[in-house]
């Protein structure tokens, strides 16, 4: 029996989607039950799980042999949450305890991986046997401002030339789910990227894509923070986003390793390839 966390968010429904496929036994563990019926109408089996709960990790973890651990989103929380799971993990007899977290998490000094870098250290020191599946950029990070970029002509950041490596979220959980399901996972590390390429290159595929120009418009990172304030993020969002590109620019986020293509069997899908499941407004 699986466990997933975080089953009713953006990666944690394509997982639930691949166990069904595969006719997977698992459970889906979700903060708000009521908010998850799409997830229960699949066929999923819910159970309440809320990381700042330990009753609830506790019970959600009856008769289940793995767990998928996706990591939160309430940063400043994180480590602690996660640390409430491994541990719950670790009383329930675990077999496998996966976690989902960033490239470079170890050693990079990127806001947005210390959290990561905490709860890695947590789980390897934990004796829970764990799967550390390292996840580059989610290509939906860019793609969810496709409609900026069409109105402005242009997508912004603070990366230079810096290369980032993207894959759709679908592969990202296709490694995940081949962990859960396959062997000889445990007590290793993979770090997991698609295709390759500078945000001139990706603002190229978009114009491809879109039939007009949309250029790349490099900002110092200040100016960059600038910006996201401007365009509504909070102030401490806005400068770990500028943070996650100045790590970029370094080349923190370029993944070579290959791992994600053994992992799932293939090559992950490219950014053109996505591109054209998107509607065109």
């Amino acid at each position: 029996m699986i466990l997933v966390t975080g089953a009713n968010g953006h990666l944690g429904h394509h997982v639930v989607e691949q166990l069904i496929a595969k006719k997977q036994k698992f459970v889906a563990g979700v903060r708000d039950p009521s908010k998850a019926q799409a997830l229960a109408a699949s066929g999923a089996e819910l159970r309440w799980l809320d990381y700042n709960k330990p009753e609830s990790i506790d019970a959600a973890l009856e008769g289940v042999d793995k767990v998928l651990l996706i990591s939160g989103n309430e940063f400043g929380k994180r480590v602690d949450q996660h640390t409430a799971v491994i541990n719950a993990a670790k009383k329930a007899g675990v077999k496998l305890l996966v976690y989902t977290s960033g490239p470079n998490a170890a050693d990079s000094s990127m806001h947005l991986m210390q959290e990561h870098k905490g709860t890695e250290k947590v789980l390897v020191n934990s004796g829970v046997p764990y799967t550390i599946l390292r996840n580059g950029w989610y290509i939906e990070n860019y793609t969810r401002q496709l409609d900026s970029a069409l109105k402005l002509g242009a997508i912004f950041g603070a990366a230079n030339d810096g290369k980032v490596s993207l894959a759709p979220r679908s592969d990202f959980a296709a490694a995940a789910v081949e962990v859960l399901t396959g062997s000889g996972h445990e007590n290793k590390i993979y770090t997991l990227g698609g295709e390759s390429m500078t945000l001139t290159e990706l603002a190229a595929k978009f114009s491809k894509w879109a039939g007009k120009p949309i250029a790349y418009t490099n900002l110092p990172e200040a100016d960059f923070k600038g910006a996201l304030v401007k365009a509504g993020l909070p102030d401490a969002f806005a400068g770990v986003f500028a943070d996650v590109d100045a790590h970029l620019a370094k080349g923190e986020l370029h993944v070579t390793t290959g791992e994600l293509e053994k992992l799932i069997g293939r090559k992950p899908v490219s950014v053109d390839s996505f591109l054209s499941t998107l509607p065109k407004s």
